[in-house]
């Protein structure tokens, strides 16, 4: 197959280049769903492109009768974030103008039509009762898409939009009719390979292969992968409560590989199998092999979001003896010691450090130089049941 290549101006700057990100979009012989993939949206997060490529390069190689649908993909999705650099280190977390976490600006319907005084996702269930679960797919669907053009058009006014609310625009117009969306990350420091799964969802976690998902039980705001899920989350509740039960063939997943600042094949290889796995699993592919003969009884541990730990340094001080990634530990045991140093004519002394509770080590933070209140690391609590 042979994509189509788009480019999307996202950014005109002082120095007047133009920021621009590219998208490759891969059309079966057949319609069907729409899968969105992107990666990249905070700057160190690199990962995921490497991801990309590869799945790029495997399409190329596949005759259009084996795709179903159509795929959209978007390497370095944030290139604001992905230049971001202070002295050789890349960090692109946050907007160096607003100070905003670039994965906490997305426009969520759910919360705008409430902001707005606007007809209720209830209220809009009460009047889909009647219907098959594809039409009221469709009748939300435009919904959703009439206010996201209201709100786009905006941008046209001689006032303009500020940039993080043009980029969001833009990068959801991309996703907005998809089924499936993969929102590939890193963590900024050190970490494990997990998912992130909304609660209903978690039967297709098992589809890419990971060991490891935090269940959002509790959610931050205005991220990517929420702006697109929770609306229709909360049209299924809506309509449930109604005594209609309804589950729509849509899914949002962020897709965490491994560290920071570095591509490590190890995860650029999970990735891409359990992505593989997933669009198979899904009937979008047709590939030899797939879906990978562990999926039937692969076994994922959910971790619910809000029981995650994070510990932050009490004092300042030099981080040694702390456990490795992916350790489980218990109540009580050792997690690090603190070289602590100080300026009041006493000598240096060494501060352990235990955990509160028992859990799974699944982050760490890079820098073993931590002043007081600075983030050291984070433990996955109670495990949901399997």
């Amino acid at each position: 197959m042979i994509p189509d290549i788009e480019s999307l101006d996202i950014a005109h700057l002082a120095s007047g280049d133009t920021l621009a990100i590219q998208v490759y979009k891969f059309r079966g012989a057949t319609l069907g769903k729409k899968a969105y993939l992107q990666a990249n949206l905070h700057g160190a997060e690199l990962s995921g492109n490497a991801v990309i490529y590869q799945l790029i390069q495997f399409l190329c190689d596949l005759d259009p009768s084996q795709l179903h649908g159509e795929i959209w993909l978007v390497p370095t999705c944030n290139p604001f974030a992905t230049n971001q650099r202070s002295h050789h280190y890349a960090s692109g977390r946050y907007n160096p103008y607003t100070g905003t976490d670039w994965n906490r600006i997305f426009w969520d319907y759910e919360k705008d039509i409430e902001e707005q005084s606007q007809s209720s996702i209830a209220e809009f269930a009460k009047t889909q009762l009647h219907l098959n679960y594809q039409h009221i797919q469709n009748n939300f669907y435009q919904q959703l898409k009439g206010r996201f053009q209201e709100l786009k058009e905006v941008k046209n006014r001689a006032s303009g939009l500020p940039f993080e609310d043009h980029y969001r625009y833009q990068l959801q117009s991309l996703c907005l009719d998809a089924n499936y969306v993969l929102d590939l990350h890193s963590s900024t420091n050190q970490s494990l390979d997990y998912l992130y799964c909304f609660q209903g969802r978690e039967a297709s976690a098992k589809y890419f292969l990971l060991n490891t998902a935090i269940l959002l039980d509790r959610y931050d705001g205005d991220a990517f992968d929420e702006a697109f899920m929770k609306p229709w989350l909360s049209l299924e509740k809506q309509l449930a409560n109604l005594g209609k039960v309804v589950k729509f063939d849509l899914e949002a997943w962020t897709i965490e590989l491994g560290s920071g600042m570095q591509i490590n094949p190890d995860s650029v290889y999970r990735g891409v199998r359990g992505i593989k796995n997933y669009l198979v699993s899904k009937g979008m592919l047709d590939i030899q092999r797939f879906p990978l003969i562990q999926t039937a009884s692969k076994t994922v541990q959910f971790f619910p979001k809000s029981k995650s730990q994070k510990y932050y340094a009490k004092q300042g001080g030099m981080l040694q003896s702390r456990v490795l990634l992916g350790t489980w530990v218990t109540s009580g045991q050792l997690l690090y010691q603190l070289l602590v140093f100080n300026r009041e004519g006493r000598l240096p002394q060494l501060v352990d450090v235990h955990t509160e509770e028992s859990g799974l080590v699944y982050d760490l933070s890079s820098n073993a130089s931590v002043n007081q209140g600075e983030y050291i690391l984070e433990v996955l609590t109670q495990p949901n049941p399997a």
